[in-house]
């Protein structure tokens, strides 16, 4: 979001509603970048390129501005220039908000530092006879970030989705979420028998694009399942229906390879 976009939730002054255009829902698990990875890159490949797939989609619309949206410890924008670091998972690696801004800035969460590297795989290098100093040429539109708290309730997600739909801008969403973290002995909250129904629950909610069910989703049983998408689907789910008419949705990707239910899915305006 930019100019007015970038204002606190509850400010009015925002202009003309314009609709939602797009939306793209990945998850972040760490593990996505292969640096991370390291020799189990390859594992999740598939995963990676239906990401890739999604966030392609994503950008064909050709949206006024691209907004990531994702868990964070408050609510709200994060403005530019921005940076989410690796380092915590063991890898001296700066993923800025914006390729080629000049200094780190704000500090993005885990959610929106995935995010940022999705989208910055889809930058064009210069051309090699370019100078050094050339920035990447780019298909990416202007990049804005806004972070949800795990714990927001239905009042503070829906005036974030009124503050996404009324930009003046037309916007794509690309929501960052996990699913459940209880599928298995091994996974990070063990195993849990709800997990399962509900991962099922969302999954056939983002392939449908079924707003009824992701606004739904109880946030006391999504918090004990570990489920960190919760926040971020249901604001996508208060947008897509401020901004009015019918939504297409395509499930790219659903698996749980080492606990964690990731979930991929495409969405468009019909």
């Amino acid at each position: 979001m930019t100019g007015s976009a970038r204002r606190r939730t509850g400010d009015s002054r925002y202009g003309e509603r314009v609709p939602l255009v797009a939306a793209a829902v990945c998850p972040h698990p760490p593990l996505l970048v292969p640096e991370v990875a390291g020799s189990a890159a390859a594992e999740l490949n598939d995963l990676r390129a239906a990401c890739d797939t999604a966030v392609r989609r994503l950008l064909a619309v050709g949206a006024d501005s691209v907004v990531l949206l994702g868990t964070g410890p408050v609510t709200g924008p994060i403005r530019t220039p921005a940076t989410g670091s690796l380092q915590p998972w063991g890898v001296d690696l700066d993923v800025p908000l914006v390729p080629g801004q000049p200094d780190r800035g704000a500090v993005l969460p885990l959610s929106l530092t995935i995010g940022a590297w999705l989208l910055a795989r889809h930058e064009a290098p210069p051309p090699a006879s370019a100078p050094r100093t050339t920035a990447p040429q780019t298909n990416v539109p202007p990049v804005a970030a806004v972070q949800v708290a795990a714990d927001a309730g239905p009042a503070e997600l829906a005036a974030l989705a009124d503050e996404i739909t009324t930009t003046g801008e037309r916007v794509a969403l690309l929501v960052l979420g996990d699913g459940s973290a209880c599928r298995g002995e091994k996974s990070p909250g063990y195993d849990d028998p709800r997990a399962l129904p509900y991962d099922q629950r969302v999954a056939t909610a983002l392939a449908e694009a079924d707003l009824d069910v992701l606004l739904d989703l109880d946030p006391v049983l999504s918090a004990e399942l570990k489920a960190a998408g919760r926040a971020p689907w249901q604001v996508l789910a208060g947008a897509a229906r401020a901004a009015d008419g019918g939504w297409r949705g395509e499930l790219l990707h659903d698996a749980a390879p080492y606990g964690v239910a990731y979930f991929v899915a495409s969405w468009e305006r019909v």
